[in-house]
């Protein structure tokens, strides 16, 4: 299971990558793989203010609706629009194509309490 180490990730399945000033967010590819053909993906709008446990949209697929929610606080700076024509993005290249939402987070802290990859990777093959 490819799991990246340059960010941190959440026991529902959401992974966050720190550059700077910004945090980019996705899900997990055993999350897109657990939901098999993603079809569409509900995305905030840019401007939305978050705060860390909300739900910033869903993700649907032919199997089941999930979730996305943040682990970290802030303003939604920009949105992967090519989802809205391509939402398979997220079961092809879940780490990198396939990212969700951008945030300035108000602080990075709620992050350091994540899972590294090597805690995710232990995660995953104890709960699934």
């Amino acid at each position: 299971m490819k799991v990246p180490t340059d960010r941190k990730y959440s026991e529902t399945h959401e992974w966050f990558l720190i550059d700077d000033d910004i945090v980019t967010m996705g899900i997990t590819q055993y999350a897109a793989d657990e939901l098999t053909d993603i079809t569409y993906v509900e995305l905030p709008e840019v401007g939305t203010t978050v705060a860390a446990g909300d739900q910033l949209g869903e993700v649907e697929s032919v199997k089941a609706t999930s979730e996305i929610l943040t682990a970290v606080g802030g303003d939604v700076i920009e949105v992967n629009t090519a989802l809205a024509d391509h939402p398979e993005l997220i079961n092809d290249d879940a780490f990198e194509e396939g990212w969700i939402v951008k945030i300035r987070p108000e602080s990075i802290e709620p992050l350091t309490a994540l899972l590294d990859a090597k805690e995710y990777r232990l995660y995953v093959r104890n709960t699934g």
